[in-house]
């Protein structure tokens, strides 16, 4: 098991990426958030009571999206655009990495971040 002082190191490794970045968090495979933090400066658009329920809910879509592993690849990442912020997911064997931008940043650096960040979380 990773210790909380390197899931912590990572995410703020995360956050620290871009000046775009809102939020990162490293999920467990059960949804439980073992480590998040949000960028100084920025104010959650959720309150902890939903994003705690959100980060559940991507853990189940995680199982959900394995149905379709077989037919059509193992997912690489999960990228929505909402009005608001952009949230993207990628996955490792163990955990989930969360993460929300900006949703004005660039398509192209939003790839080149999920890239990176697929780099660093890679031993997870």
């Amino acid at each position: 098991m990773v210790s909380s002082a390197k899931l912590l190191r990572m995410v703020e490794e995360i956050i620290a990426l871009d000046t775009n970045m809102r939020f990162a968090a490293i999920i467990d495979l059960k949804g439980n958030i073992r480590e998040a933090i949000m960028k100084a400066g920025k104010t959650s658009l959720k309150t902890q009571r939903e994003e705690e329920h959100f980060c559940k809910q991507v853990a189940q879509r995680r199982q959900m999206r394995k149905d379709f592993d077989s037919s059509l690849g193992k997912v690489r990442y999960v990228h929505v655009e909402r009005e608001k912020v952009s949230q993207m997911v990628v996955y490792t064997p163990k955990n989930t990495i969360y993460f929300t931008i900006e949703p004005e940043l660039a398509v192209e650096e939003k790839i080149k971040l999920i890239t990176k960040i697929k780099t660093m979380v890679s031993a997870l």
